[in-house]
């Protein structure tokens, strides 16, 4: 038993990260009509503004000590960040905790980034057909991939998690278990709260707010809404940018689970848009629910037990349920009557 569910807690762990871009992803189907498959390159772009923040926030002053000298001889060189010199022990912990602080400058960084990727790109093939949505999308991607590798380089780059949560949670005594028999990173634990804290926000801002109601009064017919006098257009743009933050935040959080690589997007694009797929194109809730339950299918998938079963399963398991599903159901769990349907 304990097996199982550190099994459904590493699956709701990935399948927060495949939640988050596929929210952001439906999003932009769903208002903007577009298959956007630069979604992922925003996902690495905020993973890299944690990597900015912290190089920034840890920026030193070196000043040698001719009190000691290194194996050549020379004076030995004493780094210091700034941040620490000028506020002391606030400075180590601003520090410490700078991959939670870096989502405060991702939200407005993203926010930028994507209403000038709406507005200076996107908003050109609303019209055009999704093969050429991909098409122009991707290649985005792969410019903004080339752009990140040529800065930061192409190796990962370590972010850790601050320090008090840094370690593991002896969960097991919840569930009753023996004390150290189910153990779980507390960092894991926090971006999984954290997935729901924004899940919710979007879903509360789309349905309680003026805006979020136009917003869906758009994505059912946006031709009348545009009829009534609404500048949808300038809705639609937030809606780009806030599915920008989406993916930037849920990339700058996740980097103390997955150090950041310029590669990094492609990787999750390609798992999310299957989610997206599954759980319905333009639906939401389909978009979530099939989030978390491909990252639980995929969790327990990797179990050994089952790869000596059917070797490789946990690589294909996620590309084999779709393909039953869209043999079933070809507009998926939750998607609209008639999309994806012939």
């Amino acid at each position: 038993m304990d097996a199982i569910f550190l099994q459904i807690l590493n699956g709701l762990d990935k399948g927060g990260a495949y939640a988050l871009i596929a929210l952001g992803l439906t999003l932009i189907f769903g208002t903007l009509g577009v298959v956007n498959f630069a979604h992922g390159a925003l996902f690495m772009m905020g993973a890299f503004c944690a990597v900015a923040i912290k190089a920034l926030l840890g920026f030193e002053q070196v000043v040698l000590d001719p009190t000691k000298t290194t194996a050549w001889g020379t004076p030995l060189e004493i780094r210091t960040p700034y941040i620490e010199t000028w506020l002391g022990d606030f400075g180590t912990a601003i520090l410490d905790y700078s991959v939670p602080i870096s989502v405060l400058f991702t939200i407005p960084i993203m926010l930028v980034i994507g209403i000038v990727m709406e507005r200076g790109l996107i908003k050109h093939f609303y019209k055009r057909t999704h093969a050429e949505q991909i098409l122009v999308t991707f290649g985005l991607a792969i410019v903004l991939q080339e752009i990140i590798r040529h800065i930061f380089g192409a190796n990962p780059i370590p972010q850790p998690a601050p320090h008090i949560v840094a370690g593991s949670a002896d969960i097991g005594a919840l569930f009753g278990f023996e004390a150290g028999t189910l153990v779980y990173p507390w960092w894991r634990m926090v971006y999984l709260a954290f997935a729901g804290v924004v899940i919710s926000l979007v879903f509360a801002f789309l349905q309680f707010t003026t805006f979020g109601m136009v917003v869906r009064a758009g994505m059912a017919d946006r031709e009348t809404v545009g009829l009534l006098g609404i500048d949808i257009d300038y809705r639609f743009t937030i809606v780009f940018g806030i599915a920008a933050v989406v993916a930037g935040i849920s990339g700058a959080m996740y980097t103390p689970i997955l150090s950041p690589d310029y590669n990094m997007g492609m990787d999750f694009l390609v798992l999310s848009f299957v989610v997206v797929v599954v759980g319905g194109m333009g639906s939401l809730g389909g978009a979530v629910a099939a989030g978390f339950l491909l990252g639980i299918l995929q969790s327990f998938a990797s179990m050994n037990e089952v790869k000596n079963i059917f070797p490789g399963i946990d690589q294909i398991i996620i590309y084999l349920v779709a393909v039953i599903i869209l043999l079933v159901r070809p507009r998926g769990l939750m998607g609209r009557k008639g999309v994806m349907e012939t």
